[in-house]
């Protein structure tokens, strides 16, 4: 028994020191990456436009987007439900691009649309 509590008591520290290897986050630091406790501030989104249309579907908004200074070139994305008017400026971050997407609820083929978690109006 005294050995068993013996090796026991040896092998607790390199147990309890076990680290993530340089340069790779901890658990909790992935959990945050993955999960932030707030959204991004709309300074921290990348991607500018103008509201030309928009489409509430179930848990989505489907927005058609004028970039900034892309010449007009316009592109779709969907996000998580919410208010929108046209001519709005929004910020929104990349996300996760499909194309000839299907939306069996509105009956449309979207040729590209782009599914991002965070869009903040910055401007009417």
């Amino acid at each position: 028994m005294k050995r068993i509590a013996l090796i026991l008591a040896l092998l607790a520290p390199a147990i309890v020191s076990a680290a993530p290897p340089p340069g790779h986050p901890s658990p909790q630091q992935a959990r945050d990456m993955l999960m932030p406790d707030k959204p991004p501030s709309p300074a921290e989104l990348p991607n500018q436009g103008k509201v030309i249309s928009h489409i509430d579907a179930n848990e989505f908004t489907y927005i058609e987007v004028e970039r900034k200074g892309g010449n007009g070139a316009r592109e779709w994305i969907a996000a998580p439900k919410m208010a929108l008017k046209v001519g709005s400026t929004i910020r929104y971050e990349e996300g996760s691009v499909m194309t000839d997407f299907h939306s069996k609820l509105l009956q449309r083929t979207f040729a590209r649309v782009m599914f991002v978690g965070f869009v903040a109006v910055v401007g009417d």
